[in-house]
């Protein structure tokens, strides 16, 4: 039998890594094997890309080199990762996947959306999340959280976190398009609230379908 997989999605602050690692961690309880990854990241090869579009480089991408990039990245995870894992019975929960290239690449940089889902189709052959949970986080609030975590962690905004408000302004219109396009795959969660109450809301949802 398949396995299922599940993405989080949202804008940055929403709190994905946090909420993956806490479902992952409550369906590992219930007996079920789960394989938590990331995007870009999960092989070696596509972490290598995760530094390269993240940084401050001399040379950053433009915006073309940035999609080729994280299609790239998503290719390898996919067929090293994800398909492997769903093929032997796992369920799979992914931090980020194809609809943060919609949202991130199209409505905040500008990229014709279907032009973006084709490449995509190409990229995982076809491979799309059973379930999506999108993070939903005003951005007053995802602000808020970057400037925490980077006290937190003394580190500086990254390239992506540092786009400016209009940008995140259009990726969070972006995701909420994208959610309300396809309710049937797409779970959208307010995330601004105690994390528990999040963790119990995502659960909740899952269960739900």
């Amino acid at each position: 039998m398949r396995g299922k997989f599940i993405s989080f999605e949202g804008p940055e602050g929403g709190g994905k890594s946090t909420h993956a690692a806490a479902l992952a961690d409550a369906l590992r309880a219930e007996g079920k094997i789960v394989l938590l990854t990331r995007e870009p990241g999960g092989t070696r090869l596509a972490e290598l890309i995760r530094a390269l579009v993240r940084e401050e480089l001399e040379d950053p991408p433009v915006t073309r080199s940035e999609v080729l990039l994280f299609l790239a990245a998503r290719a390898q995870l996919v067929a090293n990762a994800i398909k492997p894992a769903l093929a032997r019975g796992e369920w799979v929960i992914c931090d980020r996947f194809a609809d943060s290239t919609f949202a991130y690449q199209g409505y905040g940089r500008g990229i014709d959306v279907q032009l973006l889902k084709d490449l995509n189709e190409f990229a995982t052959e076809g491979l799309v999340p059973d379930m999506t949970i999108l993070l939903d986080v005003p951005p007053e609030v995802s602000r808020e959280r970057i400037a925490e975590r980077q006290k937190a962690t003394a580190t500086s905004a990254d390239r992506i976190e540092a786009a400016g408000e209009a940008f995140h302004r259009r990726l969070r219109d972006g995701f909420l398009a994208l959610a309300k396009a396809e309710p049937e795959r797409f779970a959208v969660i307010d995330s601004s609230g105690a994390p528990a109450d999040v963790d119990k809301a995502i659960l909740e949802a899952v269960r739900g379908r």
